[in-house]
């Protein structure tokens, strides 16, 4: 684990701004602690802020997961030959999870009904560590590479603004209006190789799935080509079928066909597993924190499987107002966690209700994996209603109930209906009167001067 060298305290708070000018040669550099991702645009300024401002930049990769062992090793390595004076992996797996991902799949919260948030799942946590570490280390400065046409910079400065305090938060990417062409062309005139394959497509990795951007996602019309996709396969049906059998305590998958696993292992897995078969690739087409519109593809195996078996092991323990007034939260929830306010106190207040909800979500959900979807084919659980009803559904009322209690039921539910059609009909909607067309000539002549 690298060391970073303490600097003096920071003292009173500073506003962000732009990057001072290059400092003198003669004096030292100046430390700045960077959130490194391994990509090409933290990759880009790790050179440009030792080479073109003076700064001696430490890299910090806030491991939420997604990365195999030799992934790791070279995001380390790569920090380090692009100029990091050190480099250090803060695994947030555990965090991320007890924090963030239970809650998503406890309250199946998906936006736009199908994206289960992969991306702004993590950033919270990882601005967080970014400000922690950096108090912990003494700096007095800190680096991200979000763009300016992106979700992540109001991510990340939301969570800095309350976490990073007294911090001189530098957003150089934005502020310098790089572009990836830029970044490129940067790297290439200092000597620095960057894989063609790697500029293609922006990827973000982690825990909860992947997300995916590059030309096709610009616009609406075109799919990702099959070598973009990094988790599921190409030939979904290769694999055949298998089902998995999924072990739920109190609302938490806890164990995987048997084996009692913790939270993050059982993701993993459920990740690879699931992604051999296709499951959890998507498009999420969604409005942005700055007014337009953002496209991206996206693979989340576990999430598409947790979030489905949880669902069908609620519906089997809880009654339908308690799902009700669950789901009705998970919107906001989303919502806030997309802005990057996971730190919202009412995101708690949720948070302690959905817990409340999950005493009896405990049981077996068996899910069938094939040809690129999840379907949840069986489930038991010591808290079933199903199974304390003396109802059959389709074949015999509870006992005690009668036809007669039935046909007064259904009389009283169409009361309403009834009353209404009986008071007379409607009267048919007058078509609203359409506005005169102004004349040609009496047109205002459109000018492109500015006014003043």
């Amino acid at each position: 684990m690298c060391i970073f060298m303490p600097l003096q305290s920071h003292g009173a708070p500073r506003a962000p701004g732009p990057l001072p000018p290059p400092s003198d040669p003669m004096t030292p550099p100046r430390p700045l602690l960077l959130a490194y991702s391994g990509g090409l645009d933290t990759s880009f300024l790790v050179a440009w802020l030792s080479r073109e401002r003076g700064y001696a930049v430490h890299a910090l990769t806030v491991d939420c997961g997604g990365f195999q062992a030799a992934e790791r090793a070279e995001i380390a390595a790569r920090a380090q030959a692009f100029g990091a004076r050190s480099h250090r992996f803060l695994d947030a797996r555990e965090g991320l999870y007890r924090g963030v991902l239970r809650w998503l799949v406890i309250g199946h919260v998906r936006r736009g009904g199908t994206y289960p948030l992969c991306v702004a799942a993590e950033r919270g946590l990882q601005a967080r560590a970014l400000a922690e570490v950096a108090r912990e280390q003494g700096f007095e400065a800190v680096a991200h590479g979000c763009t300016g046409a992106g979700n992540d910079q109001i991510r990340f400065e939301a969570a800095l603004a309350l976490h990073g305090r007294g911090l001189a938060v530098h957003a150089p990417i934005r502020e310098q209006g790089f572009s990836r062409q830029d970044a490129l062309a940067y790297l290439a005139a200092q000597g620095f190789a960057w894989p063609a394959s790697r500029a293609r497509y922006s990827v973000n990795q982690g825990l909860w799935g992947v997300s995916i951007g590059g030309a096709e996602t610009l616009g609406s019309e075109q799919a990702l080509p099959e070598e973009a996709w990094l988790w599921t396969r190409a030939d979904r049906r290769a694999p055949g079928r298998r089902v998995v059998e999924l072990g739920f305590e109190a609302g938490e998958a806890l164990a995987l066909d048997g084996e009692r696993l913790a939270p993050v292992e059982l993701i993993e897995r459920l990740n690879d597993l699931g992604g051999r078969y296709g499951v959890g690739r998507g498009y999420h087409l969604g409005d942005t924190l700055l007014g337009f519109k953002g496209r991206i593809g996206y693979e989340a195996p576990a999430a598409e499987i947790l979030i489905q078996a949880h669902r069908e092991l609620e519906k089997l323990v809880l009654t339908q107002d308690q799902r009700s007034v669950k789901d009705s939260l998970a919107e906001l929830y989303g919502q806030r966690l997309h802005q990057g306010l996971g730190f919202e106190p009412a995101l708690r207040d949720i948070e302690a209700l959905w817990a409340s909800s999950q005493a009896r979500v405990s049981g077996q959900v068996r899910v069938e994996l094939e040809s690129g979807r999840a379907l949840v084919i069986g489930l038991e659980s010591p808290h079933s209603m199903l199974a304390r009803q003396g109802a059959v559904y389709g074949e015999r009322p509870a006992p005690g109930q009668s036809s007669a209690g039935a046909e007064w039921l259904a009389r009283t539910l169409a009361e309403p209906a009834r009353l209404w059609h009986q008071s007379g009909a409607a009267p048919a909607p007058s078509a609203a009167p359409r506005a005169p067309v102004p004349a040609a000539s009496a047109a205002r002549p459109v000018s492109t001067a500015q006014e003043s």
